[in-house]
């Protein structure tokens, strides 16, 4: 049987800051991140059943990623723990969507920091085969399963 792969895009808006970057990123500024989550499996060989030639149904990919990542990251704030976080409990409302996390937010972590979250959601038949994360129009990072 022939090995597929299948690919879901979302979208998010998302701020972050670099500590103690040398450029304007380290001021707190946001995206609109485009994630691409692919997934590599065999086609179910089950005639007459809805899922019949699929690796898996994208809907239930969406509702999967959707619920498990991208409300998560969705209108928040990441930061590094090694910046200064205590005020951020303390501005209220504002900052109540934030993500304090053990690496500078880049988009080359975050795609490490987002597989690490997908693997273990998806059904054991399935392998996570890439996820491809754009922080701008034309510039994104990628984690490939085969590199890791």
């Amino acid at each position: 049987m022939a090995k597929i792969r299948v690919t879901k895009q979302f979208g998010f808006e998302m701020s972050h800051a670099l500590l103690n970057y040398d450029g304007l990123c380290r001021n707190i500024h946001g995206h609109s991140y485009k994630l691409q989550i692919t997934v590599a499996g065999e086609p179910m060989q089950a005639p007459g059943s809805p899922k019949d030639g699929m690796v898996i149904d994208f809907s239930i990919l969406k509702k999967l990623i959707q619920e498990q990542i991208i409300s998560k990251l969705d209108h928040s704030l990441m930061i590094n723990e090694s910046a200064p976080t205590d005020k951020l409990d303390a501005l209220g409302q504002m900052y109540e969507r934030h993500h304090v996390v053990p690496f500078q937010p880049t988009s080359e972590n975050m795609v490490v920091y987002i597989a690490e979250k997908v693997k273990p959601l998806l059904p054991e038949h399935l392998e996570l085969f890439c996820v491809r994360l754009y922080e701008t129009s034309s510039s994104f990072a990628e984690w490939y399963a085969e590199d890791n």
